[in-house]
């Protein structure tokens, strides 16, 4: 897998990187300390935790191209390039797009609009986690499933070299091309990423502009072949206080996590007592705490109670999370300069179907020319 992984990144990252400096005109802010932070996490022993970077998605070429701004000393190593995440319906598609996606290291993603395997606790999330977090100790499967009938290679399979990987994820679910470059909502599956990894990850934001030029969605014949002659701005974030960021959060979710795990043992004994009845003898306890209980029953990734999966708390845990990572992208944006006012947004219209939401203004076009609708307060829509 490893060779393969680096010819498929190698190569993917030599035709990008030509096709930025070659035929567009490239822009960076950053760049240089997002290297180093590179460099220090070459050697996967030294690596003390994941690395996870977020941006907004405005074109198709997002991945793999922006990475053609990295030399290509860093194209050939797999070790020390990014996971992300790719719609199973075009990346896994059939066995021939699967293998090379899963070797240019993508993990599957079910989308619920085209899938019933969607969702918050789909199987991709799982693996990204554990990318992110201390190799566990038990020995990893080779193959994973995402539907019950497919077979995906597993990304855990070489711990030495998946140790604290680095994950790129796209929070906004698709590509979204507003005229100010403008970002949707933020999938709840980037709070998961960041709440659940352990250690905590060192976080980058990312802002991405101009790609959407040279892949527009409303683009004419032919469809298949990017515009040049373009102007591409990336800039680099640092990387987040996560303590100032996100720890309040977090703690509340450690809580939540920490009582739920009592509820656990406190079930597990109640069936340890009835077992004893039944059997006539005492058996010892295994459990004696409730993080002992909550991790003998899941493993990192794995969210087996109803509350910490679907429950309003962990529910508004995660949405503040979205929003904080999402705010820490338009900080960058605003930083650039020149670009349009930014909106709060809560909800979308997508072909007839409401969603509450703020705003005032069309917002583009979105993934595949679906029409996209800001909601105005009181229920307005603004086309």
């Amino acid at each position: 897998m490893r060779v393969k992984s680096s010819m498929i990144m190698g190569l993917t990252g030599l035709i990008s990187r030509c096709f930025l400096h070659g035929f567009n005109t490239v822009e960076t802010h950053g760049l240089a300390q997002f290297r180093e932070l590179l460099d220090s996490r070459a050697d996967p022993e030294k690596r003390q935790r994941g690395l996870l970077t977020v941006s907004n998605h405005v074109s198709v070429l997002d991945d793999p191209m922006v990475w053609g701004l990295l030399p290509l000393s860093y194209a050939f190593n797999p070790n020390n390039l990014r996971w992300t995440l790719g719609a199973h319906d075009i990346c896994f598609k059939n066995r021939i797009f699967a293998s090379f996606f899963t070797h240019g290291q993508v993990l599957p993603c079910h989308r619920s609009k085209h899938s019933p395997h969607g969702g918050l606790f789909q199987p991709c999330m799982t693996q990204a986690i554990r990318l992110l977090s201390q190799p566990s100790p038990a020995p990893s499967v080779s193959h994973y499933t995402t539907t019950g009938t497919d077979s995906i290679l597993s990304p855990l399979t070489h711990p030495h070299y998946r140790r604290y990987s680095w994950v790129h994820v796209f929070p906004e679910g698709l590509v979204h091309q507003h005229p100010d470059v403008d970002l949707r909502y933020f999938k709840w599956g980037i709070a998961r990423l960041i709440l659940e990894s352990e250690p905590k990850p060192d976080i980058v934001p990312m802002f991405i502009d101009g790609t959407q030029k040279c892949m527009a969605e409303d683009r004419g014949f032919p469809k298949f072949l990017p515009r040049v002659g373009k102007t591409i701005r990336v800039t680099f974030g640092e990387v987040l206080d996560y303590e100032e960021t996100f720890g309040d959060l977090k703690r509340r979710w450690d809580e939540l996590v920490r009582r739920e795990g009592a509820k656990l043992l406190q079930q597990e004994q109640q069936q340890q007592q009835q077992k004893q009845k039944q059997m006539g003898k005492t058996v010892g306890w295994l459990w004696k705490t409730p993080v002992a209980a909550a991790a003998a029953t899941q493993q990192v990734g794995e969210l087996h109670s109803e509350e910490l999966r679907h429950g309003k708390e962990a529910t508004d845990i995660r949405v503040e999370v979205a929003r904080r990572m999402r705010e820490e992208i338009l900080k960058l944006r605003r930083e650039r300069g020149g670009i349009g006012r930014v909106t709060r947004v809560l909800g979308w219209r997508r072909r007839g179907r409401w969603i509450r939401g703020r705003g005032g203004r069309s917002i583009g076009v979105g993934w595949m020319g679906v029409r996209l609708i800001r909601i105005e307060k009181g229920g307005k829509a603004r086309k």
